[in-house]
């Protein structure tokens, strides 16, 4: 029995060890690299085809949560969902651009970001409006590439 308890504790630590290796400089490149196009891509098509293009983006799992401006508590991915889905239809356009951003990988599928992110809106009434968002969260790698898992967003204007 001593034996097996060893033996498990063992392949444990050479696992455990194994998932928790320090990313190498090309590694962080690769990955910092790769969120920049995902981000590029995100907002590319919010510009193109509005907020419900921000679902493709949006980690669907269990684990997602936000808490977006104006809100105290974090929210569901359903609950995300339908705020896009409503605030769709009373925006007519809508473009988002970095003003700053910091990226930091910290395995080859979860990376936290940091950054203001400067928007452009026009509603339905065609009235323009112009603000800042201060924006942290998780990314996480999914088969079909980058994802929000969770963060936060605050206005700074």
């Amino acid at each position: 029995m001593k034996l097996i308890w060893t033996t498990s504790l063992l392949f444990l630590v050479i696992f455990n060890s194994y998932g928790q290796k320090t990313l190498n400089n090309k590694d962080k490149e690769t990955i910092t690299f790769e969120i920049k196009q995902m981000f590029d891509n995100y907002h590319n098509d919010i510009t193109k085809s509005g907020l419900v293009s921000e679902f493709k983006y949006l980690d669907d799992s269990s684990d997602f949560f936000w808490v977006p401006p104006g809100y105290k508590e974090t929210l569901s991915y359903d609950t995300i969902k339908s705020i896009l889905t409503e605030n769709s239809k009373i925006i007519d356009f809508i473009e988002f651009s970095w003003e700053s951003i910091k990226i930091y990988p910290l395995t080859k599928e979860i990376a936290n970001y940091s950054g203001i992110v400067k928007c452009v809106q026009v509603d339905a009434d065609h009235n323009p409006v112009t603000f800042k968002i201060i924006e942290s969260g998780t990314l996480i790698k999914r088969k079909d590439g980058w994802k929000f898992l969770s963060g936060q967003s605050r206005s700074l204007n």
